[in-house]
């Protein structure tokens, strides 16, 4: 990564490379003078230091990551001409771990989604893959997104996070039943980041050689083994230190602890996607491993910490949109909304050539025809800036069928997916309750969301989330409710108000 730094030279540099003054005293008329106004590195630290943040992430702004390696060992030519995915390849890559709803300053040990953000720089260009912890999401529709991560920040009036919020959305879109079920359950507590499994989450399309196309969706292992946090556990070390999860990973490394997932893939045939019983390119629906087994890929092994949190991780800027030859995206809604939004997020946040930062900067040479803006410190010269052209730069020009695109009709519709013979927003929660968990995991679910529900939820939403959980299960979302119920304070008996 670029050191513009030279720590061996003596003393310091204006940003412009002359030397500095002073670092410690500014420029005044006397010793107890005012300070003058053309004390101009006085004025350019400061006006620097009062621009020093940028903006956080609105959703996943606490996190941290680490850079490692990702190689190939298995052989999956078959169903991707991806350089990365070929037998023995090997390359150099960045993780970046998060909270969904948290500030950048809130404890990274609360109760919440986790981001599971990679980028490998392929010698084909960046390849992004933006997922989760949990192998599916709260919606299905892009325009639901920015409502879902308001409804989980900060009330309007009181600036104070609120379940009341939270539940009155989550009770209006029953299709975030599944990602609620996971949330509230032990995965929504990891112990740390390094112990957590990581999924693509969204449907991908592999695309090989011979120009076949398959669907896939990406899932990482722990070789660490999964392991949770209790609630109390989470509260105590969320006061104690609020920093866990990125003082964990950090320090594990420099320990030579290096943690490691193992990459494997569920690949769908083409042309079975239109027929499968659950919609396949759904987010809040996951695809059976009986009909689609895992496939092993390689490993992932995060083996180097950053040298400057800021500049490789906080600058660290991902988007699903940033594909590879071999990889597509698919017909998943979230997926094609995300694609523009995360590249844009970045272009507020950091600027319009945020991927020209050294750690977004892939390993290939760049020829592309978007030129100026804010900060633009990579250039081509007196090369044309347009295309076609009649000088020497080349230009793109691909014409007819996509090799990663797939085809539709229809009418330009407002619509929700058409639902496939066994779509429903609870069937496949209520089959994580009951086949998946175990007596003592359903126990702790019924104590998690009842203390969640307790927590400021009001009628009607509180009638609502009970039903959600009955449609969920029927037993568990009984014993939600009498939970609950048995919990909350007795009304007052009429006459005894106040007078």
């Amino acid at each position: 990564m670029s050191k513009p730094h030279d720590k061996t030279a003596t003393g310091s540099t204006t940003g412009s490379g002359s030397p500095a003054p002073s670092d410690r005293n500014s420029l005044t008329v006397g010793a107890n003078g005012p300070i003058l106004l053309h004390d101009v590195h006085f004025l350019e630290q400061m006006a620097h230091f009062n621009r020093e943040n940028v903006p956080e992430r609105r959703p996943h702004a606490k996190g941290a990551g680490a850079f490692g390696v990702f190689k190939t060992t298995a052989d999956v030519s078959r169903y991707t001409r991806a350089a990365l995915f070929q037998p023995g390849a090997s390359t150099e890559m960045l993780a970046r771990f998060s909270t969904v709803a948290g500030e950048l300053g809130s404890p990274d040990t609360w109760r919440d989604v986790r981001g599971f953000s990679l980028k490998f720089y392929t010698d084909e260009g960046n390849y992004d893959l933006v997922g989760n912890n949990t192998p599916i999401f709260f919606v299905r529709d892009p325009m639901k997104f920015p409502h879902f991560i308001r409804s989980q920040k900060r009330l309007p009036d009181s600036g104070l996070r609120d379940n009341h919020m939270q539940w009155d959305f989550w009770t209006n879109n029953p299709e975030s039943a599944h990602q609620v079920t996971y949330l509230m359950g032990e995965r929504g507590l990891p112990r740390t980041w390094r112990h957590m499994n990581g999924y693509g989450s969204h449907t991908y399309m592999w695309i090989n050689a011979a120009g076949e196309k398959f669907w896939v969706k990406y899932h990482f292992h722990t070789r660490q083994g999964m392991a949770f946090f209790t609630n109390a556990e989470a509260a105590e070390m969320s006061g104690s230190d609020a920093d866990f999860h990125r003082r964990d990973l950090f320090d594990a490394i420099q320990r030579g602890e290096h943690p490691e997932w193992v990459l494997s893939v569920q690949v769908m045939p083409y042309a079975e996607a239109k027929d499968y019983r659950f919609n396949p390119f759904d987010l809040t629906k996951t695809w059976s491993h009986k009909d689609y087994p895992l496939i092993e890929v390689g490993t992932m092994t995060l083996n180097r910490n950053p040298e400057n949190f800021f500049a490789q991780i906080e600058q660290a800027a991902f988007s699903p949109g940033n594909t590879v030859p071999g990889i597509g995206l698919s017909p998943d809604k979230m997926l094609l909304g995300r694609a523009f939004a995360y590249a844009d997020a970045q272009r507020n946040r950091i600027g319009t050539n945020f991927h020209q930062l050294p750690v977004n900067q892939p390993k290939v040479p760049v020829n592309t025809y978007m030129f100026d803006g804010q900060m633009a410190y990579h250039h081509s010269g007196n090369a044309p800036v347009y295309a076609p052209n009649s000088g020497e730069r080349s230009w793109a020009d691909e014409t007819g069928p996509m090799p990663d695109g797939w085809e539709t009709d229809g009418d330009m519709v407002r619509s929700a997916y058409t639902l496939h013979a066994e779509d429903d927003d609870f069937g496949q929660p209520g089959t994580l309750v009951r086949e998946v968990w175990n007596d003592a995991q359903r126990a702790q679910f019924v104590e998690q969301v009842a203390g969640s529900l307790l927590g400021g939820v009001r009628s009607p939403v509180l009638e609502r989330a009970f039903e959600y959980w009955k449609n969920v299960d029927a037993a568990t979302g009984q014993q939600i409710e009498d939970k609950v119920r048995s919990g909350m304070a007795p009304e007052p008996a009429e006459g005894m108000g106040e007078g």
